[in-house]
């Protein structure tokens, strides 16, 4: 079976994927505008500054938008399918991607509360959401 694809990691997505690795979410926070971002990247894409720094993340959330994937757009995928691709609105205000794990995939809702868990893919974890239980 092919393996699923594994992201690249940069000078700047370094710490990202370190705090993953050790069960955390880090978002980078802008101190020249008050407000959190995701992707990492090296400077900020509200206010153009570059005084950022890392931040502990709640992983918390909600679905923004979700789409069921039916046919896996690669081999390494094809075990999961059906699966959930959604866009999460992190309760620190950015959005990000990941997969809904933990549910079947009927049960997925627009502003569904979860919370992140990491998914060990090669030698890097890869955040993933399931819905948050009472």
């Amino acid at each position: 079976m092919e393996a699923k694809p594994i992201p690249a990691i940069s000078a700047a997505s370094a710490p990202y994927w370190e705090a993953a690795a050790n069960g955390k979410l880090l978002l980078q926070y802008c101190d020249d505008c008050s407000r959190y971002l995701f992707y990492p990247r090296s400077w900020c894409p509200h206010c153009y500054g570059g005084a950022l720094e890392w931040r502990t993340a709640s992983g918390r959330g909600a679905v923004h938008t979700y789409s069921v994937v039916h046919a896996a757009p690669c081999v390494g995928f094809e075990a999961d399918a059906p699966y959930v691709a959604a866009v999460i609105d992190l309760q620190e205000g950015p959005r990000m991607m990941a997969n809904i794990i933990g549910c079947a995939t009927e049960t997925v809702r627009v502003g569904m509360p979860v919370e992140g868990i990491f998914e060990a893919r090669g030698n890097i974890h890869l955040p993933q959401f399931r819905p948050v239980t009472a």
